[in-house]
C-alpha cells in the first residue's frame, strides 16, 4: 500500500501562483518502484481530468489548458512529486488530486490517490 498526502492547496486570485505537494509513503517495495506521479483536478459537475503527469525519467505531460502556467517536478528521493502552478485562472478552481502509479508486486501495478485539496481562484 501506498498512501499519499497531498498539501498547498488555498484561495488566490486571478494571476497568482500556488504550489501543490503530495509526499509518497508506505510499503517499501512499492515505494522504491514509483513510476509515474500525476495530478488530476475535479471541478463540480464536471469529470475528473489529467492536469500534469511525470515519468520517473522525467517525461511530463501537461494538459492543454495548463500549458505554459503549470510545471510538474518530482523529487524522487523524497517520493514527492510537485505542482507548480502560475498565472491561475478562475477555470483552474477544482479539487486537486495526486495520482501516483506504483508496482504492487513485480507483475503488476496499481494506482493510488491522494485526498485532495481545494484550489480555489477568485476573479
Amino acid at each position: 500500500q501506498v498512501q499519499l498526502v497531498e498539501s498547498g492547496g488555498g484561495l488566490v486570485q486571478a494571476g497568482g501562483s500556488l504550489r501543490l505537494s503530495c509526499a509518497a509513503s508506505g510499503n517499501i517495495f512499492s515505494i522504491r518502484n514509483i513510476n509515474t506521479m500525476g495530478w488530476y483536478r475535479q471541478a463540480p459537475g464536471k469529470q475528473r481530468e489529467l492536469v500534469a503527469s511525470i515519468t520517473t525519467g522525467g517525461s511530463t505531460n501537461y494538459a492543454t489548458s495548463v500549458k505554459g502556467r503549470f510545471t510538474i517536478s518530482r523529487d524522487n528521493a523524497k517520493n514527492t512529486v510537485y505542482l507548480q502552478m502560475n498565472s491561475l485562472e478562475p477555470e483552474d478552481t477544482a479539487v486537486y488530486y495526486c495520482s501516483v502509479r506504483a508496482k504492487l508486486t513485480s507483475w503488476s501495478d496499481r494506482d493510488y490517490w491522494g485526498q485532495g485539496t481545494q484550489v480555489t481562484v477568485s476573479s
